[in-house]
């Protein structure tokens, strides 16, 4: 029996010939996006992809041409969000066409490719381990991220799974990358991962745009004050000593939820609520970055 030592080259399967022309035809893609923005988090259940669907909405009300790239592969949201669940990718010459969501975001996700509400994303290989799962899932968001024709493109947000695992992942695939966004929630446990992914997020050379503050205290409805929510320290603070810019803060509101879990906007016409102010707010403040050439 051979091993795979005593294989010349790729045996004759024409991997790296593939690989190659993967990346050509990526970048390619990537070419015609003017900005490509991550969005992480720490941990997960801080509302990342919820703040990565508004901050698309308000783009795409202010008529940028935006979408999203849903990279949580194992925990895909944005297809329910943006209400384009269940559509099925239309597959043509060029690649796979993403789905359009309210105000025509385009949006992309694993979501849209399972069969059924509990299929989960299973893979197979040499005993299924760590690391071949890493690289497998890998590889399918590099699929993703080039199989899709995008089109022209404003913005690309890419919804990175919780954790900073991913983000080494977007780097390679995409170089230039123009910045990331980082979610947190005041609470301690969050503010303390966040920071080691802020600190691997800069190891990693990678521009960061700021931090927002998710669910940063509610809004009393009996006598209109703003209640802290968890007790954490100052996000804003953090910020600081971290050395990247605050974006603001976004009180809870469960109206977000009930419009996403929906698949509507919640900034829909209108809205003039305490945490869609914040969140265009945030989202002018984000244009202004990336505008002012200051990324």
């Amino acid at each position: 029996m051979k091993k795979y030592s005593d294989i010349a080259g790729d045996g004759g399967s024409n991997i790296v010939a593939q690989v190659t022309e993967q990346i050509g035809r990526l970048k390619s893609r990537m070419d015609r996006i003017k900005y490509k923005v991550a969005v992480m988090s720490g941990k997960g259940g801080v509302g990342k992809s919820a703040v990565t669907v508004n901050l698309s909405t308000l783009l795409a009300m202010r008529g940028y041409r935006v979408s999203i790239a849903d990279a949580d592969l194992n925990g895909p949201s944005v297809a329910k969000m943006t209400g384009v669940r269940g559509r099925k990718p239309e597959i043509t010459e060029d690649g796979v066409l993403p789905a359009i969501g309210y105000y025509g975001i385009k949006v992309m996700s694993m979501d849209m490719l399972l069969p059924f509400d509990e299929t989960p994303l299973a893979w197979s290989g040499p005993s299924s381990t760590h690391a071949w799962v890493g690289t497998a899932e890998m590889g399918t968001v590099r699929e993703l991220l080039t199989d899709t024709c995008w089109g022209e493109l404003d913005i690309l947000f890419i919804d990175l799974p919780p954790g900073p695992n991913r983000l080494n992942d977007i780097i390679n695939l995409i170089p230039d990358l123009s910045g990331v966004i980082m979610v947190t929630i005041p609470s301690e446990v969050s503010e303390l991962v966040v920071m080691k992914s802020i600190s691997l997020v800069k190891e990693l050379n990678a521009p960061v745009i700021g931090l927002i503050e998710n669910m940063g205290g509610y809004i009393c409805k009996r006598c209109g004050n703003e209640e802290p929510l968890f007790s954490g320290g100052s996000v804003k603070e953090m910020s600081a000593i971290m050395d990247i810019p605050y974006l603001g803060k976004i009180p809870f509101d469960p109206l977000i939820s009930v419009a996403l879990d929906k698949g509507a906007s919640f900034l829909a016409k209108g809205n003039d609520s305490p945490s869609a102010k914040a969140i265009i707010n945030i989202g002018e403040r984000i244009i202004e970055l990336l505008d002012g050439g200051s990324r």
